[in-house]
């Protein structure tokens, strides 16, 4: 198991009272260098909640990065910055070096794909290649801070560890990630803080490393 990178304590993203159709008085702080897990039952809301934070959903409150406003940002670039991976990542081209800036060359190998992936057509892709491939998607545009959603949900476990592998890299370069899962046991490997939604509230779950 990769050792958790240092927790740094400059605050990279900050929510505010955020309040949306199932949540309310949202508040929130990520460090540079930070994994927070978030739990909660289904359907209470979590999704909802990485869609406000990239403004995809209607919400009230104040979000910032690195103390600036998101109001303050074009929408492309906050969501550029703040880099939303759903657990089912949209496809618009038919080839996956479609969805990649040109001349991209990704680590397609630390997640275990073929160096031949970009010439796939997506409609041959499965669940876990696509999940892989959004996320390196994401990655190749330099946020601050990634919102996963379920990231790891249709992998294997050699798959899921190079995944959280990565992850962790992108932490060691000062990103902040809050990582939906319910996994308990992924959930105390790769986050330092735990916190749950529920009934419209988050709460502290416990510390993720005990």
């Amino acid at each position: 198991m990769q050792p958790s990178p240092p927790l740094a304590t400059t605050s990279l993203l900050d929510v505010c009272a955020l309040r949306g159709s199932v949540f309310a008085d949202i508040n929130l702080q990520l460090a540079a260098g930070e994994c927070v897990a978030l739990s909660g039952p289904s359907g209470s809301g979590k999704t909802v909640l990485l869609r406000a934070l990239v403004d995809l959903d209607p919400n009230e409150g104040e979000v910032a990065l690195d103390g600036e406003p998101r109001r303050s940002f074009a929408p492309a670039e906050w969501r550029r910055s703040v880099a939303l991976v759903p657990a089912e990542p949209a496809w618009w081209g038919t080839l996956v070096s479609e969805h990649f800036p040109v001349g991209c060359k990704p680590p397609l190998a630390m997640l275990g794909l073929s160096a031949q992936a970009l010439d796939w057509e997506v409609a041959r892709c499965s669940s876990g290649e696509r999940q892989r491939l959004a996320l390196l998607r994401a990655l190749v545009r330099e946020p601050r801070v990634l919102l996963l959603d379920e990231a790891t949900a249709n992998l294997d476990e050699t798959s899921r560890g190079r995944v959280e592998v990565l992850i962790a890299d992108f932490q060691r370069s000062g990103g902040a990630v809050l990582w939906v899962t319910h996994d308990a046991a992924q959930a105390a490997r790769v986050a330092q803080r735990w916190l749950t939604l529920r009934d419209g509230r988050l709460l502290q779950v416990d510390t993720a490393h005990t």
